[in-house]
């Protein structure tokens, strides 16, 4: 998270995770985050609401555990960065959209609690094939080890 680009939202979850894999083997999750802002109105005392929709990306492990934790409708805490990317469409046209890469995701216990339980650590592995195979573990961040506890 270098650069400013730092992003944190809470919010509810829009859509069920889905969990796709890259051809390399890397697992890929993606969702929806709704995030809304209320203010009572000066003039009129009533109270508004805006509501910012946000598509979520979630890699490697990461992906794997919000898909099996997360579901529409969950209240979370997102942080990460925002990415833009850019594509072609089938007709032709150009069309670019902004995400939020997730570094981090975890329940609010504001409104909920949660019981977290601990994941063993996953063993570099071959793929097996089809959408359902582990993929293959992927060399760390920069700075980070994977045998530094994460609480």
């Amino acid at each position: 998270m270098s650069n400013g680009n730092t992003v944190t939202l809470i919010g509810n979850v829009t859509r069920d995770p889905e969990l796709r894999f890259t051809p390399s083997g890397s697992a890929i999750a993606t969702f929806g985050l709704a995030v809304n802002r209320r203010w009572q109105n000066r003039q009129t005392n009533e109270w508004e609401e805006q509501v910012s929709f946000f598509d979520i990306v979630c890699w490697r492990e990461l992906g794997e555990n919000v898909c099996e934790s997360v579901s529409k409708g969950t209240r979370l805490i997102v942080t990460g960065r925002l990415e833009q990317r850019s594509w072609d469409s089938q007709e032709g046209e150009k069309r670019s959209k902004v995400e939020v890469i997730a570094d981090e995701v975890g329940p609010s216990l504001r409104w909920a609690s949660a019981q977290v339980t601990r994941n063993e650590r996953r063993e570099a592995e071959a793929p097996r094939g089809g959408s359902n195979s582990a993929p293959p573990r992927a060399e760390p961040p920069a700075g980070y080890d994977y045998d530094e506890e994460p609480f």
